[in-house]
């Protein structure tokens, strides 16, 4: 009878204990498989712990234009300050991104920019290479075979997808708010290098190389790539690979680049939807409710966020697979990147890996604090008319120098 007691009270003790056995197991990144569960599992463990020293912090000089979510090494929320108010992230959005594009893709694949023959017709297609450039059309070109006619497809999305919704017309003017097509000549920094002038480089290359030769030259919608499922790829010219694509867009915070990567993950050219970013997110259990998605890279001030959903996000990437490697594209603070020129000659110099967000009236920073082996998360992002950029390097100095949670 006591056995049996003692039997009954030994296994009460373990289902009651191993929830909370899991629970460190997964906080304290025992067991990969866990680890890879977790991230993947739709719900979150973080909990709320007072820190009031964290708290005095926030509060001694921020206002209500500011939003800050602190997390610690154990994953528990330290502080918050406006942590649920949605605000315009700006180029934070781009964590989201591409950290679903490295979720599809396998590091040392590359975006390709292609010839394609079906029958006595030639095809041009790409995937938004942004160092494509005239040199690599010319060694496309160069596999075309005389022929007494030349037919030749330039297949390129619609005009109206060229940029995602809520970009203003005066971004588009500048280099950063370049159009999103398929085949930019080096990320369409040249305003003067469009589709139609490679149209016209294309003619006058086939011309000149073929003069007996009817050249058939027309810009067809990339949609109609369903129709040539059976053309053989004569020729490829790869970009770099997509690390060093995702470092780009990043550390650099290259718009272009950001957005093309987003296109080719998501299979989503045709399309200026991004509820697959969205669902992504929202399949691992974080608070994605109210927020807005209008584009990978943050420019669009339609974008609407919390700080409490990027750390919760930045937290859960901890558990990824690909952690290391989604870290390693960040901004190094003192070190590289958009961070490369702030407090270069002080101790927190190295040891913030993050991502800034800049527009006129936001200015947002997030990413992974090291102040001990395991790094803290914190997410910052201000929208005011009257951006304090030095309050925000200051507040993320003053949590690197404040020591422990009392």
């Amino acid at each position: 009878m006591i056995k049996k007691i003692f039997s009954f009270f030994t296994i009460l003790l373990l289902i009651v204990s191993f929830p909370f056995f899991i629970k460190y197991l997964i906080q304290n990144k025992k067991i990969k498989v866990l680890n890879r569960i977790y991230f993947n599992y739709p719900g979150i463990i973080n909990k709320k712990k007072d820190c009031p020293n964290y708290d005095y912090l926030l509060e001694k000089y921020l206002d209500n234009t500011f939003s800050v979510t602190i997390i610690d090494e154990k994953g528990s929320l330290i502080s918050t300050y406006n942590s649920n108010k949605l605000m315009v992230p700006a180029s934070n959005q781009k964590l989201f991104s591409s950290a679903y594009v490295l979720s599809k893709f396998k590091l040392n694949r590359h975006l390709k920019t292609s010839l394609f023959k079906s029958r006595n017709k030639y095809y041009l297609i790409g995937q938004g290479d942004p160092d494509l450039n005239y040199s690599d059309i010319y060694k496309l070109l160069s596999y075309i075979k005389e022929n007494k006619n030349i037919n030749f497809n330039i297949l390129e999305i619609d005009s109206k997808l060229f940029w995602p919704y809520g970009w203003k017309t005066s971004d588009k003017l500048y280099k950063y708010g370049a159009p999103i097509t398929t085949l930019a000549l080096e990320s369409n920094n040249n305003k003067y290098d469009d589709i139609y002038t490679l149209k016209e480089v294309i003619d006058k290359y086939l011309k000149d190389k073929y003069p007996s030769s009817k050249i058939n030259l027309k810009i067809s919608n990339l949609r109609e790539i369903f129709y040539i499922r059976n053309a053989k790829e004569i020729k490829k010219v790869k970009s770099n690979p997509i690390i060093s694509l995702l470092t780009l867009a990043n550390s650099e915070s290259h718009n272009f680049t950001a957005e093309s990567l987003y296109k080719n993950a998501s299979n989503s050219w045709n399309t200026n939807d991004y509820y697959k970013l969205k669902d992504w997110i929202k399949q691992k259990g974080l608070p994605i409710e109210k927020t807005n998605f209008v584009d990978a890279s943050g420019l669009s001030r339609e974008n609407k966020t919390t700080t409490n959903l990027i750390a919760l996000f930045l937290d859960k990437m901890k558990y990824s697979k690909n952690f290391k490697t989604y870290q390693s594209t960040l901004s190094i603070i003192g070190v590289r990147g958009t961070l490369s020129n702030k407090l270069t000659n002080s101790e927190l110099a190295g040891k913030f890996f993050g991502k800034t967000g800049t527009l006129s009236n936001v200015f947002a920073l997030s990413g992974y604090l090291y102040k001990n082996k395991e790094p803290i998360i914190i997410s910052i992002i201000q929208n005011s008319d009257q951006i304090d950029k030095s309050k925000t390097f200051k507040l993320l100095k003053d949590i690197y120098e404040l020591k422990s949670c009392k």
